[in-house]
């Protein structure tokens, strides 16, 4: 394999990676090593030439990809053996593609973005050469359900529609200065373009739903950003969230069953992610644990640390060590 790596910096923890593979079997090994398990294919594998210019930051993967045209595969094989659930967000910087997945297509032009699971099978292809900008992320990094991101699969998003007008060139800005992304405002501001991305989904959901949507995906719409606003009220609860929106508890569950989850589980959920956040944020180093912890609602610390290290395998105290080492 002939790779070749640089970074900007001296230090690693805050460099951009640079890596490039001088061989498509080098570039095989780089993209699936840089993302999840990937198959790759060229119509001209003997004068490829591929470069990744990346950052990583905690769970977050933001890499410019400058390559000839290839396309990669992720196969129910590869996914079998990957446990993390991670979407991508692909921007097209040059060049076009073309995306696949959950039985939709969508050509990507310059500006334009798509979403895709790494948790389902998908194609992506490019014919001639390109660049682009790849943000990878938990599922749970979002404030919307996977089942709903879902529905956004290869569907492009236009970089001159809707919210893609602003979000598209805030995302350009991104590639081109990776090397912001360093110290605490850097690691603050990749993930602001996670959320910005969440708000993108959501207006893309609710834009669909429109006089179309089923009833019930409408509630669970209002339920979950109402949730969102009140996730410090240790009194946010599923009698409380009915109360809110005038339905019967047994109602509320009924709505988050068909989203194949329940109210608490998801309360839960959202104030473990803040909380999580919040431990591995470097600008809330000072703050105690307990601090964090009852912020999101939790004002139990003998609680909090069980829920968190059964959802996340580690104590919060350990959580926080570790990504201040990273």
């Amino acid at each position: 394999m002939t790779v070749s790596l640089d970074t900007c910096s001296p230090n690693t923890a805050e460099a951009v990676q640079t890596a490039v593979a001088h061989s498509f079997s080098a570039w095989h090994d780089l993209i699936s090593e840089s993302f999840v398990p990937l198959h790759v294919r060229s119509s001209d594998p003997t004068h490829f030439h591929g470069r990744l210019r990346s950052r990583l930051l905690d769970e977050l993967s933001i890499v410019e990809v400058t390559a000839t045209g290839h396309s990669v595969h992720r196969t129910p094989s590869l996914i079998s053996r990957s446990d993390r659930l991670y979407f991508k967000l692909n921007l097209q910087l040059e060049g076009s593609g073309i995306l696949v997945q959950d039985n939709r297509e969508a050509v990507l032009l310059p500006g334009d973005l798509a979403v895709y699971d790494t948790h389902r099978p998908y194609t992506l292809a490019f014919e001639s050469d390109f660049r682009t900008l790849v943000l990878m992320f938990p599922h749970d990094a979002l404030d919307l359900p996977a089942g709903s991101v879902g529905g956004l699969t290869a569907t492009r998003m236009a970089a001159d529609q809707g919210l893609g007008r602003m979000i598209s060139p805030f995302m350009t800005q991104l590639a081109e200065n990776l090397e912001v992304l360093s110290g605490p405002s850097g690691h603050r501001l990749a993930h602001n373009a996670v959320d910005l991305l969440g708000t993108l989904f959501a207006a893309e959901l609710d834009h669909r739903q429109d006089g179309t949507g089923h009833p019930h995906e409408e509630l669970l719409g209002r339920i979950r950003r109402f949730i969102e606003v009140n996730l410090a009220d240790p009194g946010l609860s599923p009698a409380s969230v009915a109360a809110a929106h005038f339905i019967s508890t047994r109602h509320l569950h009924n709505v988050f069953q068909e989203a194949g989850t329940t109210v608490a589980q998801w309360i839960r959920t959202r104030r473990l992610e803040n909380c999580r956040r919040e431990l591995r944020d470097p600008l809330q180093a000072h703050r105690a644990v307990s601090a964090i912890a009852a912020r999101w609602g939790f004002l139990e610390a003998a609680h909090f640390s069980r829920i968190f290290r059964a959802a996340f395998g580690e104590p919060p105290s350990s959580y926080r060590r570790a990504a201040a080492q990273a």
